[in-house]
């Protein structure tokens, strides 16, 4: 067991996914984007963890409760949500985000755009954000993501060259180092898909 696990209680990450659609939650069609979250999450992380789902309609207060939900009464660690980030009436996934946020960190919001940017020209019209949802004795990283099982793997994961080389930083990368720092357990990560970032040790 890392010294990291041990500072954090060797507890396992709780991952709270929330999936926002209004058709998909109405049974019109199947839910993709949990799905393709618990797969990805599966092969990447190398750590022990488990899973809390949902599946929401597009409704402002809704989405903002269902995020309190998984923080406060589930203790998740970290929330993932996907869909309804977009410029059209019925997404709201930001706005009830930052509701249910307690500090914003901006620098995921402009790195999800500046990966989709190299894959779609229409990213500039993503709306993601991601908050730091702080309560007494816990705190939780919540990050929204796209509706799309692909982009959502590439949000993640970054751009990688031929050989394999990251030209462009996934947003998972930081996430570990993150949990980190707002008292989570410790995250490792299978190298070959995502590596996690943490600063090394300066030596004594």
């Amino acid at each position: 067991m890392s010294d990291q696990t041990q500072a954090s209680g060797g507890r396992t990450l709780r991952v709270g996914l929330i999936s926002i659609s209004d058709r998909a939650s109405q049974g019109v069609y199947a839910d993709e984007g949990v799905p393709s979250l618990k797969t990805w999450l599966a092969r990447t992380l190398a750590s022990s963890f488990e899973v809390h789902e949902r599946l929401i309609a597009d409704e402002q207060a809704l989405i903002t409760a269902t995020i309190i939900e998984l923080v406060d009464e589930q203790g998740c660690d970290l929330v993932l949500t996907t869909g309804g980030t977009g410029p059209s009436r019925r997404d709201v996934t930001p706005q009830a985000t930052l509701a249910a946020g307690t500090r914003e960190m901006p620098g995921f919001g402009e790195q999800m755009r500046q990966i989709s940017l190299h894959f779609v020209p229409t990213a500039i019209l993503s709306r993601q954000v991601a908050v730091l949802r702080e309560i007494e004795g816990h705190a939780a990283l919540v990050i929204n993501l796209p509706g799309q099982p692909r982009a959502i793997a590439e949000t993640l994961e970054g751009l990688k060259g031929d050989q394999g080389e990251v030209i462009v930083s996934g947003l998972f990368a930081a996430v570990p180092y993150c949990i980190d720092l707002i008292g989570g357990p410790f995250i490792e990560t299978n190298p070959d898909v995502v590596k996690a970032f943490r600063p090394k040790k300066k030596s004594a």
